[in-house]
């Protein structure tokens, strides 16, 4: 049996799954059930997807049995097969991490009942992203991932989070806008929107218009992506959401626009007509996004300019457009899907433990809770890139690429990548030695819940409104443990994959490189689509 056959279940599964969630919408023990039981078989199915694409390389699947051009086509390779697999298990661990917070906080406080399905209809538009065959099927992924985006960023209704939602709806519809008209012109100069058939047929239309429907595509994605200068929005909207679903959006959404490019940039304008501003773009959104970090004293808010940050690295290994690059920047992503939705996670637990993420509120973390200094020092050593971890040799793999092309900009974003990378360091140890070294009564109005801990980690509390928005007057009557096992094991397991990216780094890096040889050379994937003989 053909098991990429099946790939249109990695969508359709979320999708069948958030119906049933919805239906149990009174019965939150059988909607928590339930969504782990999808995401759980959707991750499976998408680990065979990953073997077969491997050993057999691209493979299309045509919806309803519609040929290309006029079909929806689902297109799995390496690369987007490699994307489900990352994306489904962090998005399973953030959903573990959020049933724990709602079972340990009561359902009144932690996510509201329609948090599983709109959480799976997000999910599901993640995986069509990855997969979709043509232009207009990966806007309706989008679309779906803004739908789904906005409930969960505005779960409580709070006055912060609408006005974030808001600015975040306002930009996503630009982009989408933006996206949506430059699909209507690419069908009007090419009279097709199917990828494959694009990538055969866009050379042949006159290099002004081309280069304008690129341009388009470029900062419709880049919005999407959060590159400089169009990431304006991000470090003041996801911040606000609470602690599972801002751990979500810091880990995939980004990447989903990063994908978007990746995608176009290689099967639809092959060659290296843009490339010196890619490097530029990658240059700016390094190092204006650590400077950015440095300046925050909230360590979500500092995180997400770290997100920002470290997305020039994905653009640099796409602009240097060789094997070794682009297959270090798909290493890259992997990488930082996993340590930043980590990292957030550990957020959300010092949040609960330290009754703040305000650095100036902190300390002493490190002796009151031990295992969360580990929690926390590991990934971030992880994203400053320190050896041997992961984060390390995809950078390395990334400045090896960019010596190797030997242009001034790229000695120049080498440099930039260098610094951006002591700087989150720098951006970390700060978090360090406040948070976690310093102690509690040494911090600016240290919160009372670093003041009221009995030994076993736990506080007492009369009142508490669940994500660190009040911490509610503390008497003797009611303990509380602020580090439940619910919580904290998801967040080890995400942490432990950390680790293990390193551990299993050369095949995964095996794994890159084959896919950014299939898509720099387009072969493989066109055939797929429109048969053998067809590709330019």
């Amino acid at each position: 049996m053909n098991i990429a056959s099946l790939a249109p279940l990695a969508v359709v599964l979320p999708f069948l799954g958030a119906a049933v969630a919805f239906l149990l919408i009174r019965h939150s023990r059988s909607q928590r059930a339930v969504s782990i039981s999808t995401l759980s078989i959707t991750l499976i199915l998408e680990l065979f997807l990953l073997q077969y694409a491997a050993e057999h390389g691209a493979t299309a699947v045509f919806i309803g049995g519609w040929m290309p051009p006029f079909g929806i086509t689902l297109v799995v390779d390496q690369f987007s097969a490699l994307m489900l697999v990352i994306s489904t298990a962090i998005s399973l661990a953030v959903l573990v991490y959020a049933t724990g917070q709602g079972m340990t906080d009561g359902d009144e406080d932690g996510p509201i009942s329609i948090f599983h399905p709109t959480y799976l209809i997000l999910v599901a538009g993640v995986s069509n992203a990855f997969m979709s065959g043509d232009l207009f099927n990966l806007y309706v992924g989008f679309e779906i991932l803004l739908t789904a985006s906005y409930v969960l960023m505005t779960l409580g209704g709070t006055t912060q989070r609408i006005r974030a939602g808001v600015t975040y709806v306002v930009v996503s519809v630009v982009s989408s806008l933006l996206f949506l008209i430059a699909i209507g012109m690419i069908y009007a100069a090419t009279g097709t929107i199917n990828l494959a058939d694009l990538a055969v047929k866009l050379g042949d239309i006159d290099p002004a218009t081309q280069m304008m429907l690129h341009l388009m595509l470029l900062v419709a994605f880049g919005i999407k992506a959060a590159v400089f200068p169009l990431s304006f929005w991000l470090p003041d909207s996801y911040p606000t959401a609470p602690a599972p679903v801002t751990a979500v959006f810091a880990g995939l959404l980004t990447k989903v626009g990063v994908y978007a490019m990746v995608r176009t940039e290689t099967l639809l304008f092959p060659g290296d007509r843009i490339n010196t501003l890619l490097m530029v773009v990658a240059i700016l959104t390094m190092v204006v996004g650590i400077l950015g970090a440095l300046a925050q004293s909230d360590i979500k808010r500092m995180l997400s300019f770290t997100l920002v940050s470290h997305i020039g690295f994905m653009i640099f290994g796409l602009a240097i457009s060789t094997v070794v690059g682009l297959g270090a920047a798909i290493f890259y992503v992997a990488h930082h899907i996993t340590v930043q939705t980590s990292l957030f996670l550990v957020t959300g637990l010092i949040e609960r433990r330290g009754g703040t993420a305000n650095m100036d509120r902190l300390g002493g973390l490190a002796k009151l809770s031990p295992l969360l200094g580990v929690l926390f020092f590991i990934p971030a050593m992880n994203l400053a890139g320190i050896p041997p971890f992961s984060g390390f040799l995809g950078k390395l793999g990334i400045l090896q690429a960019g010596v190797e092309l030997g242009s001034p900009i790229a000695y120049v974003a080498v440099g930039a990548s260098v610094l951006t990378s002591l700087l989150t360091l720098l951006a970390i140890a700060r978090v360090w030695n406040r948070a976690f070294w310093r102690r509690p009564e040494d911090a600016l109005h240290p919160d009372p819940i670093l003041l009221a801990t009995k030994a076993d980690g736990s506080a007492v509390r009369t009142s508490q409104r669940v994500h660190g928005e009040t911490t509610g007057r503390f008497s003797g009557r009611k303990p509380v443990n602020l580090l439940p096992r619910t919580m904290v094991g998801p967040t080890m397991g995400l942490v432990g994959l950390g680790v293990l990216l390193t551990l299993l780094a050369g095949p995964l890096f095996e794994i890159s490189d084959n896919a950014a040889q299939n898509m720099l050379e387009r072969t493989d994937y066109i055939e797929a689509v429109l048969g053998e003989g067809s590709a330019p």
